[in-house]
């Protein structure tokens, strides 16, 4: 008797967790059901991958939107909207947006605003500061967290977490794997003179330099190792920091982004100007280097876009005045795969820092991986694909991309969430973004009950898959 699916994806080469290999894949529910020849089998959707790689579908860690109610900001469609046309079925977007994610409250209010209008999965942090850190064991449980934040340098009032004694209470506080924005705040003030003197965005990794990081990383993993807390370094920027990190990853996971291994200074700063700018910064050629090292040596564990969609009005501003951030959730695949084409690491590799490095780092449910049983999350590529990216081309509110006129090889064919397609040959097939659903982790199995007052009722446990 043949197999009925409700899509089956043919004739690719599957990126699966042991390696390549050409198997057909069925997805019944959203699931992915069997993975295999499936020369019998039917499907209410029969897709032909000939010629084509099929990924699980990229999770981007760290994304930053905006507030919702102003038309100039991004929000949870408008950025979603831009991951899925990039092949991106996951994001976890971070807590500095309006408001603040530092409550319940805060916490529910951005659930509350995905819900029917994410275009793809989604998470998101809780900021971790001084005024919540007794809560945090609490907060980090919430449906939908995924995870602490803390900004040790470089953030704006109630965020910030820049002394010894407020990091360790957040440490001591709760569970998870902590994420940590590592620049050390002391030096970072000490140092602005360098900007403000200058007003010339050349000098943004002079000021933010390489030492603001590591000191920073440094006193992360001694509070951890004091705290017995596991940490994971978020958008690792120097070859000090790296070198560093390599012999503490007992405790210690580490990402970077496609910008800090694609872009350096001070080029980047020479063609683009402010669009540039991000904290931390583009740093030298050889601290790029230094990156790709840690790429091949396995020092990095994910890669994360670090979405940052400011208008060029706001980018526009006089340095320093100008913002912080780039867009990135939409360029993240196309730009890594012309590096895989280009020799710098494997398609296997790839799939680790974009898949199966986050669902390990943060113990996702049932995502991150081609295998039974996992959700049927895809990016579909064409390595051969040669395209332009260009600013007409992104989704993002922002309207441009730093790499506007780059030529790529190696392109998203479609995005597949859930069994249901949301992107082919770059067009959106869905018309709202309802598909969007809360992620599951681990780690909190827990379904929970969030009061009025904002108080999380008993945890009851329920099953992972």
């Amino acid at each position: 008797m043949a197999q009925n699916f409700d899509l089956i994806l043919r004739n690719g080469t599957v990126c699966l967790p042991h390696g390549e290999a050409q198997v057909s894949i069925g997805v019944t529910d959203g699931r992915i059901a069997a993975i295999g020849g499936l020369t019998t089998a039917t499907a209410t959707q029969d897709i032909d991958c000939t010629n084509l790689h099929i990924l699980p579908g990229v999770i981007d860690s760290h994304v930053h939107f905006r507030e919702p109610g102003l038309t100039h900001k991004e929000d949870i469609a408008t950025g979603t909207l831009a991951a899925i046309a990039g092949g991106v079925t996951t994001i976890f977007e971070m807590p500095n947006t309006e408001p603040l994610t530092i409550t319940a409250e805060t916490h529910r209010d951005k659930m509350a605003r995905a819900d029917g209008r994410a275009f793809c999965d989604y998470g998101f942090y809780i900021g971790g500061c001084d005024g919540n850190a007794h809560d945090l064991a609490e907060l980090e449980r919430l449906p939908g967290c995924s995870g602490v934040k803390v900004f040790m340098g470089s953030s704006t009032g109630a965020l910030l977490a820049a002394e010894d004694d407020v990091i360790l209470r957040i440490l001591q506080s709760g569970t998870r794997r902590l994420c940590l924005h590592a620049e050390d705040e002391a030096r970072l003030i000490e140092r602005k003179h360098i900007a403000a003197d200058s007003a010339d965005v050349k000098t943004h990794p002079e000021w933010r330099d390489a030492e603001c990081a590591l000191r920073a990383v440094k006193r992360a993993v001694a509070l951890g190792r004091k705290s017995g807390r596991r940490l994971h370094f978020l958008h690792t920027t120097s070859a000090d920091e790296m070198a560093y990190l390599q012999a503490h990853k007992d405790i210690a996971s580490v990402e970077t982004t496609p910008q800090h291994l694609t872009l350096f200074a001070p080029d980047c700063y020479e063609r683009l100007g402010t669009r540039a700018q991000m904290n931390p910064p583009i740093r030298s050629r050889e601290h790029r280097d230094a990156l790709w090292a840690a790429i091949h040596d396995g020092t990095v564990d994910t890669l994360g876009s670090d979405h940052a969609p400011h208008t060029l009005d706001e980018k526009s501003k006089t340095y320093p005045s100008s913002p912080s951030g780039m867009p990135g959730v939409q360029t993240m695949l196309p730009v890594m795969l012309d590096h895989v084409n280009a020799g710098r690491l494997s398609l296997m590799r790839l799939v680790d820092l974009l898949a199966h490095g986050p669902q390990r780092v943060y113990g996702i449910c049932g995502k991150g991986r081609i295998a039974a049983g996992y959700d049927a999350d895809f990016a579909i590529v064409d390595l051969k694909a040669q395209r332009k990216i260009t600013d007409r081309w992104i989704k993002s509110k922002c309207g441009w991309t730093p790499y506007d006129g780059m030529q790529v090889t190696g392109w998203c064919t479609g995005t597949i969430l859930r069994g249901q397609v949301v992107m082919w040959e770059d067009e959106i097939t869905v018309k709202t973004g309802a598909a969007g659903r809360p992620v599951r982790f681990t780690e909190t199995l827990i379904e929970s009950t969030i009061t009025e007052t904002g108080h999380v009722t008993a945890p009851v446990h329920t099953c992972c898959t």
